[in-house]
């Protein structure tokens, strides 16, 4: 069996090669060589009509096949077990996002795939509580200032914090790491700062007061909330909040299966390369999500397009169109007379190789037909 299928090697891609060898081998492994010959014929004939001709406009049937399903998609959102918090951008509005190329994303989120005993649901509420995000102003039940002594009193909530399994003493530590030219006393039921400058002024106080709010005690920063969920027979924690680097860190967490709807943190941490199948997945998601039928294809161009300069570009006049080699077909896009003057000032020579500048100066365009040159010698 490897042999004949090592025969068309040069043929098929490896992939397809190795997905056959794995249905085969389930399937027991046993199979005649004139049936597997034919199995190979098949497919390699399927693979040839599959094969985009040379000349085609690819871009241009992607873009349709994209562009005419965004047109029906409804501008939704969609949340889970109806938190606020937990919101997530789906329909048109994401896919622009995601072509786009924006870093700042309406509704980040994660799903967090753990190890045993977690994944089992051992424990899974305290890991959850762990990650997310604890501020002080989410323990505290009052912030006051004594107009007096330059005081900031802040009364804390005993019952939270025996949920988070926190301590007047981790609370201080976290504040005084935080929080320079006060100094901190613990109170039982609350913590008092008092300034250390002499003059400090009731404006700077109540400056500082407001600035406490946001001091980060314990989590890990930008997870917002957390849901712990049930998916087939494995527990999981959705977030509201992303930060994949510090997530993936943690003990009891899957580094594997964890993942981020922020592809840009997807880059940052696990390269290009997972940036594009994170793009290809997020467009191929909503799509499905919406029942349309986009061959995936079309979505991996778009991808390619956008990660082959080694970092993501949106689908916009700043990212991928601002990178094109052609002047002219900078020009045809938005900001005409920048480019121009841009090209004229530095002597660029445009060699009218892709089809907008042949468009604009009336020429045959390299696709189709016009990829070839027909060269005649006439009679003399």
């Amino acid at each position: 069996m490897d042999k004949l299928i090592a025969e068309y090697a040069d043929k098929l891609p490896k992939r397809i090669l190795d997905d056959m060898k794995d249905y085969l081998a389930k399937k027991g492994g046993s199979i005649n060589q004139a049936k597997l010959k034919k199995i190979l014929d098949n497919t390699l004939e399927e693979y040839k009509n599959a094969k985009i001709q040379a000349g085609e406009s690819v871009g241009v049937i992607s873009a349709e096949s994209i562009g005419e399903p965004g047109t029906q998609m409804t501008l939704n959102t969609f949340h889970f077990a109806g938190v606020a918090e937990m919101n997530v951008t789906l329909g048109l509005p994401r896919i622009i996002e995601v072509l786009d190329g924006r870093k700042g994303l309406q509704t980040p989120a994660m799903e967090i795939y753990l190890k045993t005993p977690y994944s089992k649901g051992k424990d899974i509420k305290e890991f959850a509580l762990a990650i997310k995000e604890t501020k002080l102003n989410h323990i505290a039940l009052e912030f006051s200032i004594s107009l007096i002594d330059s005081e900031i009193e802040v009364k804390l909530d005993k019952e939270k914090m025996k949920n988070l399994s926190l301590t007047n003493s981790n609370v201080a530590s976290s504040i005084t790491k935080q929080l320079k030219g006060f100094s901190v006393k613990d109170n039982k039921d609350s913590i008092i700062l008092k300034s250390r400058s002499k003059e400090e002024s009731l404006n700077d106080v109540y400056k500082a007061k407001e600035k406490i709010k946001d001091i980060h005690i314990k989590g890990i920063k930008e997870i917002h909330q957390v849901l712990p969920l049930k998916r087939n027979d494995e527990y999981l924690i959705m977030t509201a909040g992303s930060n994949l680097s510090e997530v993936l860190q943690l003990e009891g967490v899957d580094a594997h299966r964890t993942t981020t709807n922020n592809i840009f943190e997807i880059q940052e941490v696990l390269g290009i390369e997972a940036a594009r199948e994170a793009i290809i997945k997020e467009v191929f998601k909503v799509i499905e999500n919406q029942g349309f039928n986009v061959d995936i294809r079309h979505i991996m161009l778009v991808a390619d397009t956008m990660c082959v300069s080694g970092s993501i570009k949106g689908i916009t006049r700043y990212g991928v169109v601002s990178e094109k080699a052609s002047a002219l077909a900078r020009a045809s896009f938005e900001t005409p007379i920048k480019h121009i003057i841009n090209a004229a000032l530095i002597g660029e020579v445009d060699q009218l190789n892709s089809v907008v500048e042949n468009v604009m100066l009336n020429q045959a365009i390299p696709t189709g037909t016009g990829v070839p040159d027909l060269i005649t010698k006439p009679k003399e």
